[in-house]
C-alpha cells in the first residue's frame, strides 16, 4: 500500500577547498543512514554566477 513518507533537508556549505569537505557529506549521509534514513538526492540552494554550486541541500527519507 501507500505510505507516507518523511523528509529531511541538510544543508552543506561547499568550500572552494572541496576535497577537504567530502568527508563531512559521508558523515552526514552514514549519520543519517544509521537512524534509519535513506540518503535520496540533492538540490543546488546557491550557484555562482560561474554555474559553480556553492551550497546544496541533501535531501533523505523514510517511513512515518
Amino acid at each position: 500500500g501507500w505510505r507516507m513518507k518523511q523528509y529531511a533537508y541538510v544543508s552543506v556549505h561547499i568550500s572552494k577547498f572541496i576535497g577537504a569537505r567530502l568527508e563531512e557529506h559521508r558523515e552526514i549521509i552514514d549519520g543519517y543512514a544509521a537512524k534509519g534514513w535513506k540518503y535520496v538526492g540533492y538540490l543546488p540552494t546557491n550557484i555562482s554566477d560561474y554555474g559553480k554550486i556553492k551550497d546544496m541541500d541533501l535531501i533523505f527519507e523514510k517511513d512515518v
